[in-house]
């Protein structure tokens, strides 16, 4: 540093960040001017404050070696701490580790020291730390020497970034010599994607629809779903993985997805789709083995339409959100969390709004729902598909049937019904297209409100809901964000 700094002694500020930064640190020459200016307007703004932003813009964005990160970061900080936080003792770290007291001779796993027996020696800490760069997790150990501690009392070279960079810091031998394993990345590159899903581990299959089966995997330790397609429905696959990948669609009501990738073992293509997985299953299979409380029933109903309600909803901006409506809305595309709460889940037939121009994303493919579900719109084919809310009115038909099977299996005032799909009176276990006309367009019936749901205030007022939301008038509905906010406030009444 001292050499870096005397070589260039009487050029500018702004030339000497560049030659530290490019012969010192190895940084990507590429980014000289924004690193450059990253770094002299930081220093100028925040000083001491928020010191670990700047190390995860510069390992993350900036491309610096680990090496070049604790001399510039030094460098950098120097004028921002006293004389006596620079001679402090050693105490408190961070990334999970205490660091007490460091003495000399301490031995670390070094990955670079070959020559070595891969054994450093230091004043200091050991340090492994796990970086995704690209398609892959690389993973760094090494020793970080006492005067590379800045500040001494946290040094931020042990600092950690969520999903990119995760770094552990300890002080007694070879206490670095693990692997770090980072969280599940999510919405990655397409490459990125296909590595994760090559190492995925198939546990076992945990459900079955016309798509396919569904499988819970592992991957490096966490939990996943995988939805695999037969060739056939590549279509529907393509569709799914396409929404899924829309910007600004990760919600915490809907269902998280990671990969999307297809296997080919030389006899038949799998198609496949990586989410995050639920053990509890879908809404249906819950149901079906349980009964849920009011505050279940609040908590259940909410969740969904703050789902559907974000779906719906156009995020304006450079980096906005299409509206999106679902089309195939029903029990048993609805995961329970393990918190109680819903994930939307299902997007193979879903259809995109572009505002600019108007214009709707059809769906390729041909089916247009689940017959028992469908609006009566849908059913009599009257539906306005040059209008995008007429697809959203067919979600909210819909989401009144899934607080429907809610509602039936809401244990209050010691009554509780059977599980039941909705019209399961009224039309066969699988029901035709003249089924359902019959039954929604001529006969204009709907799901029956039980007389039991009179003597609990928030069953009735959920019933009315319900009946808000089945109108054979589509614009006459509520709208998934009208809903959420009175369930909102149901709540706070409870």
């Amino acid at each position: 540093m001292a050499e870096a700094s005397k070589a260039n002694s009487g050029k500018s500020g702004r030339d000497v960040w560049y030659m530290v930064i490019v012969l010192t640190f190895k940084c990507n020459e590429v980014n000289m001017v924004r690193v450059v200016s990253a770094v002299v307007a930081w220093v100028q703004e925040f000083c001491c404050r928020d010191m670990y932003c700047m190390v995860q813009a510069f390992a993350t964005i900036y491309k610096c070696q680990p090496q070049g990160m604790v001399g510039l970061l030094q460098f950098t900080l120097s004028p921002c701490y006293s004389k006596e936080e620079a001679r402090a003792p050693l105490g408190g770290g961070s990334a999970g580790a205490h660091l007490g007291t460091i003495h000399p001779g301490l031995k670390c796993f070094c990955i670079t020291c070959v020559n070595k027996n891969y054994t450093c020696e230091t004043d200091g800490i050991c340090l492994a730390s796990a970086t995704l760069s690209g398609e892959k997790v690389q993973q760094w150990k090494t020793c970080v020497h006492r005067r590379e501690m800045i500040p001494a009392r946290k040094p931020f070279v042990c600092a950690s970034s969520k999903h990119v960079t995760k770094t552990f810091c300890c002080d007694t031998h070879y206490c670095n010599n693990i692997d770090i394993q980072l969280p599940l990345p999510k919405g990655l590159p397409l490459l990125v994607q296909r590595t994760i899903a090559r190492t995925i581990v198939l546990q076992e299959i945990v459900g079955k629809g016309r798509y396919g089966e569904v499988w819970h995997g592992k991957w490096h330790g966490d939990d996943v779903a995988v939805k695999m397609f037969p060739s056939r429905e590549e279509r529907s696959w393509l569709r799914e993985a396409e929404i899924y990948q829309t910007s600004m669609l990760r919600h915490e009501n809907i269902l998280g997805f990671i990969a999307a990738d297809n296997k080919d073992d030389g006899m038949w293509t799998q198609l496949w789709l990586v989410s995050d997985y639920h053990e509890n299953g879908s809404l249906f299979d819950y149901l079906n083995r349980y009964t849920v409380t009011v505050d279940g029933m609040m908590q259940f109903a909410k969740s969904i339409v703050s789902g559907l309600a974000h779906l719906h909803m156009e995020i304006i901006g450079t980096k906005g959100k299409p509206a999106i409506a679902h089309r195939d809305l029903k029990s048993k595309n609805i995961l329970v969390r393990k918190n109680g709460t819903c994930a939307i889940a299902d997007f193979g037939l879903a259809v995109r709004h572009d505002s600019t121009t108007d214009t709707i994303d059809t769906s390729p493919s041909h089916r247009v729902g689940t017959k028992r579900y469908m609006a009566p719109e849908i059913i009599d084919d009257t539906i306005d598909k040059r209008h995008f809310d007429s697809f959203k009115f067919v979600d909210v038909y819909a989401l009144g049937l899934v607080f429907w099977e809610i509602a039936h299996r809401c244990s209050a005032r010691g009554f509780h019904g059977d599980y039941h799909l909705p019209y399961y009176d009224l039309v066969p276990s699988d029901p035709s297209i003249e089924d359902m006309r019959k039954v929604i367009c001529i006969q204009k019936r709907r799901p029956t409100i039980l007389n039991q749901w009179q003597s609990c205030p928030m069953l009735w007022k959920m019933g009315k809901i319900m009946q808000e939301c089945w109108c054979a008038n589509g614009a006459a509905r509520l709208t998934a964000l009208r809903i959420k906010k009175t369930i909102s406030q149901l709540s706070a009444q409870e």
